[in-house]
């Protein structure tokens, strides 16, 4: 049943910034909305989120930042342990690398920087009122940290792990400098800026203290979904994590397909403003 996707309906670019440069893959016309995957890659999933984002109006950019896109981890399409290996190795890809900051607290990723560039570009080439960005796990921050230029209108943080929350210290907080937080609360209380998150309660990975940190820090402008284990579709492998991708339940009433409308309607309201019935 499961397999890879072979990316057709996306279109294959690269972008280069600050000496960097990565593939992206693109879907659609319209606004932009960087769509960052989670470990390990752009998964059919992931695709089919972003492919979501295109049927919206929206054109769903993806970059390339580790795994192979489209590859499937499902167990059932490579079996159990080449799924592990290849989870593994973005993992370990993703732990070495510089461009992501693992486990510091108060600091935005570098790679944040390509991003910004990359979102920047986009909105520039795509036009409307700015950008979206959806960030899953262990990109899930760098939605926000992107948030401090002003065409970054949504911002979507689905189950943000970084910095992993080995001790309560890293728990309490996210991976963004607290010059950037600033400037995204400054943005929060002069334009009405929304920061959209999303986890399932049981998940240690996005610890029910990192929403109580952003719920403190940017008050009423971040709109936290928390999510039940029954919530989570039961036939992912993992434990409920990935809420609009391997662990939603992609049917009218489910919590999680009711977070995915969330994201819609949020994308919907701020970059197709004439759009909105």
């Amino acid at each position: 049943m499961h397999h890879g996707h072979d990316l057709s309906g996306f279109e294959r670019d690269a972008f280069t910034h600050g000496g960097s440069t990565r593939p992206v893959l693109r879907r659609g016309s319209g606004p932009a909305v960087i769509v960052i995957a989670e470990i390990p890659g752009i998964t059919p999933k992931v695709l089919e989120f972003a492919e979501r984002v295109a049927a919206l109006g929206c054109t769903a950019v993806l970059p390339v930042l580790f795994g192979t896109p489209g590859r499937d981890p499902h167990p059932t399409a490579r079996g159990l342990l080449r799924g592990a290996l290849y989870t593994a190795s973005s993992v370990w890809n993703v732990c070495v690398s510089r461009e992501f900051t693992v486990l510091a607290t108060g600091r935005s990723s570098p790679v944040v920087s390509w991003l910004r560039a990359l979102s920047a570009y986009e909105h520039q080439r795509c036009g409307g009122p700015g950008v979206g960005a959806v960030g899953m796990c262990l990109t899930g921050g760098f939605a926000l940290a992107m948030a401090v230029d002003e065409h970054l209108l949504v911002p979507v943080l689905s189950q943000p792990s970084l910095p992993l929350g080995i001790n309560a210290r890293r728990r309490d907080g996210i991976d963004i400098s607290p010059e950037d937080l600033a400037t995204v609360r400054g943005r929060c209380e002069r334009e009405g800026l929304q920061v959209l998150g999303l986890r399932f309660k049981s998940d240690r990975l996005t610890p029910g203290a990192r929403f109580a940190f952003l719920r403190r820090e940017l008050g009423d402008a971040f709109v936290a979904v928390e999510l039940e284990d029954d919530d989570a579709n039961p036939e992912a492998v993992l434990p409920p994590h990935s809420v609009l991708t391997e662990h939603l339940v992609d049917q009218p009433g489910q919590a999680t397909r009711a977070a995915l409308d969330d994201v819609f309607d949020l994308l919907r309201t701020r970059l197709l403003p004439d759009t909105c019935g």
